[in-house]
């Protein structure tokens, strides 16, 4: 067995294991191809890792400007009031921005908080 941490600065993304079913497979030469082999592999996840997050993140910057326009028209509001307006029916339903944006451009209301229990 021979196995290499996959990681990208101080990201760890798990490992690369490699089993044989022969003893003493692995020799000096299988360790620099391998360490090779994971370098790369790791350089690659963090990558795909990356741009997936990247989407998500204008997917979401999207999302939340949509809302932020409904709450402008609506309630004749400027963008930073608007933007207020979602961060506190965020905390106040303990929700993420990204989800209450959603639920308003899906329903056209902002999610309404739990009542108070005294």
């Amino acid at each position: 067995m021979l196995s290499f941490q996959l990681f990208v600065n101080d990201e760890d993304l798990g490992a690369l294991t490699l089993y044989s079913s022969e003893p003493e497979a692995f020799d000096r030469d299988s360790e620099h191809v391998g360490l090779l082999f994971a370098t790369h592999a790791a350089v690659a996840l963090a990558a795909a890792r990356r741009e997936k997050q990247l989407g998500l993140g204008m997917h979401s910057r999207d999302l939340i400007g949509q809302a932020k326009g409904i709450l402008m028209e609506r309630h004749k509001i400027t963008a930073d009031e608007a933007f207020a307006k979602l961060a506190r029916a965020s905390q106040g339903t303990n929700t993420k921005l990204h989800d209450v944006a959603d639920h308003l451009t899906r329903t056209g209301q902002l999610p309404i908080p739990p009542p108070r229990t005294p």
